[in-house]
Formats: structure tokens, sequence, C-alpha cells
């Protein structure tokens, strides 16, 4: 009688993050052993029922300590880091997380002989004007300088059931007569967290291509302002959008920025002044969700199914125009 294999391991790190969960879901349906590596473990338990009984683990991991992050790593037959920041300072800041993190992660792969998936993001460079986009630009550096046949996925901006884009400014509008805008004019090219999280599977049983950067985006090319709009048609709510003057927003960015949850920060201010979207050159080669076989799914057929929680009365509000 032939013993049962083993299914192999995949070890994510940030997997208990938006995106995080839905990698962790796409990962166990294709039976892989999934351990979570999460700095609190009992801030994830809710990707357990993600899987079989004893399928997801959870384990403890910083990956500014290379000893947690290779003792997570051990025996990985893929590791996907999903790790991000958007806080500029402390001691989980751009260059720790991003590039330092990014780093530790990459070397402790090398050294188990593993698959690496790293999410990075459009708008990564070196020589980006914000400091996100740098430091994206330079873990990616960081990371193919360990591993070059990592594989790295770009999305647009994410969106989702428990996203933080549409959410927060739907739950704006519920109390807001004025939507302020920063960039009314950025093109954006906002791409399901479903897709993102297949992408990222795929590539994590090297289904596509290794050593490949993938940019991800949507089946829509949507300014910021037309975000909005389309936000606020299926929230059944009349809202004026007020588009918020450069100068205007770098000065209150200024002022709050140094706060903890501030409304916007120096840098978010100028990563809002590029476009994020797929570029010619990666529809050109095929490192597009398209290009690998994923049929982008469009904004009306998520955003309904959960963004229905900010009409004025719900689930029964009459979507041809009720509003308050």
């Amino acid at each position: 009688m032939s013993a049962t294999a083993v299914p192999k391991l995949a070890v994510v790190f940030g997997g208990s993050g938006f995106v995080g969960r839905y990698v962790v879901r796409a990962l166990a349906g294709r039976g892989y052993r999934v351990r979570v590596a999460v700095r609190r473990p009992d801030l994830a338990i809710h990707l357990k029922p993600l899987g079989d009984l004893g399928q997801i683990q959870l384990v403890q991991a910083n990956i500014r300590f290379r000893q947690s992050v290779e003792a997570a790593v051990h025996g990985a037959d893929t590791v996907v880091n999903l790790v991000g920041t958007f806080d500029a300072a402390g001691r989980n800041n751009f260059d720790a997380v991003h590039i330092l993190g990014a780093k530790a992660i990459a070397d402790a792969t090398k050294k188990a002989g593993a698959r690496l998936v790293h999410m990075s993001a459009i708008g990564a460079d070196v020589n980006s004007k914000s400091g996100y986009g740098r430091s994206k630009g330079r873990g990616e550096q960081a990371v193919k300088s360990s591993l070059k046949n990592a594989t790295v996925i770009r999305p647009s901006v994410v969106f989702g059931q428990e996203d933080e884009f549409f959410n927060r400014f739907a739950a704006m509008a519920k109390i807001s007569p004025i939507i302020p805008m920063i960039g009314a004019d950025t093109r954006f090219q906002p791409v399901y967290v479903g897709d993102v999280a297949e992408a990222i599977a795929r590539a994590a049983a090297g289904e596509i291509a290794d050593g490949t950067i993938y940019e991800l985006g949507g089946a829509e090319v949507l300014t910021f302002r037309q975000c909005m709009e389309v936000m606020l048609e299926e929230i059944c709510r009349n809202r004026i959008l007020v588009n918020l003057p450069w100068v205007v927003s770098s000065a209150i960015a200024t002022l709050t920025g140094w706060l903890p949850y501030a409304p916007i920060t120096s840098d978010q201010v100028e990563m809002l002044k590029s476009d994020n979207v797929v570029s010619d050159s990666a529809r050109r080669d095929g490192c597009t969700l398209e290009g690998i076989g994923i049929e982008p799914v469009t904004l009306e057929t998520i955003l309904p199914t959960y963004l229905v929680q900010y009409r004025p009365h719900g689930q029964f509000t009459n979507p041809v125009g009720e509003e308050s």
C-alpha cells in the first residue's frame, strides 16, 4: 500500500490582511497546507475556517527579525509576501517593511529552496517622488538581488468586501453632503481582490512564469471622480464632489499627517499625482490578468454585494433613485 503524499506547504506573510485572507483561501482550495506568518496569530483566527481541519496553521513571525522569518519559512515549497505599510514613520516604516523585511523573506526563501511570490504595487519605482513608491521599487530590487526567479505582483487599487477604498468614501457619504477629492483626474484601474488572489495562487503553484513582473488591473480605467460617481450611484446618494487643489491638499497633509490615523499624508498626496494603471509594456508582454487567462471581474458585479449597506435604507432602498 503506497503512502499518502504529503500536501505541499505554502507560507504566507501578511495573510491576515485584506488581500491575505483571499490568498489563503485560494491556496487552501488548491490543496496546500498553509502556514500563515503574522505578528499577532491571535488576531488571525478568522483564517482557520477557510480550509479543512488542520490545513491552515498560524505562526508568529516579525519580518524585522530574520530568525523568526527563517523559522516560519522552514520546510516551505512556496512563499508569498503580502506585507506592506502606508506608515512612513515608526518601527514598521517603509524601509523596514518594504525593503529590509522583503529582503529577509527573500533570503529565507532562497535558503529553503522554495518559490517566492512578492506583492508590490503599480507605481513601484526607485526614482518615484513618493516614499511609498520608492520603497516598493527598492524592495523589488532587494528581492531580485537575492532570488532572481521571484515573481512580482503589482496590483492597482484593490476592491472587495473589506476594502479601504470604496468602503471609506461610502461611509463618508452617509454623513457628509460633500466628498473631498485629491487628484480627481488621477486614473485608477480597480482590480477585484479575488482576481489578485487567483493570480498570486497561480504564481505560487508555478502555473505562470517565474521571475516575471505582473501588473494587475481591472476591467475599467476610471478617474478618481468617476470612481466616486460609481460609488454614489451604487449607494443611491447625491453628494457634492469637490476637488481639492494640490496646494490645499499638501497643506492639509502637512498639518494633519503626523496624527495617528491621519486623513492624508504628504506622501499619499504625492502618490495621487500619478496614474495607477497597468503599463503599456505589461499589456504588450502579456503580464496582466488577461495575459495569464483571468478575465477581470467588473465593479458592477461586486460593488452591490457590499456597498448596499450604505444605502439610505440598506437592501430595501429603491436603487432607481431614493436618497437622503
